[in-house]
């Protein structure tokens, strides 16, 4: 059973936490810290910036980005130009906007490993 945190989805995000970008960018599947987690559930949730998606276009190979509608129902804006065919890089792509949109600050290649 799925519990979640109800306080997670107004969880404040400290811009200053490289240390959980570097364990996202690490391991976007997981497992993750509690502090991760709720990061990623207001990410998830919080709609800031618009909600931005992946949605796939060859299953299993290829996903675009794209933007939920502010009304259900709407299209989704795709980002045709934003094609990945590696989940976990797209996966990173869309935590990096997301972070950017909440946070206010944009992840800096050379602030994280790997990158």
């Amino acid at each position: 059973m799925l519990v979640n945190d109800p306080a997670a989805a107004h969880f404040e995000i400290d811009p200053d936490r490289v240390d959980l970008v570097e364990e996202f960018r690490r391991n976007p599947k997981g497992p993750h810290s509690d502090t991760l987690r709720k990061v990623l559930h207001r990410m998830r949730w919080s709609g800031e910036g618009g909600r931005f998606v992946l949605v796939t276009v060859e299953p299993g190979r290829r996903w675009v980005l794209g933007r939920l509608p502010e009304r259900r129902g709407d299209p989704v804006e795709l980002f045709r130009n934003q094609t990945f065919d590696n989940p976990a890089e797209a996966e990173w792509h869309v935590f990096k906007l997301r972070w950017q949109a909440i946070t206010g600050r944009a992840i800096e290649a050379d602030s994280v490993s790997g990158s």
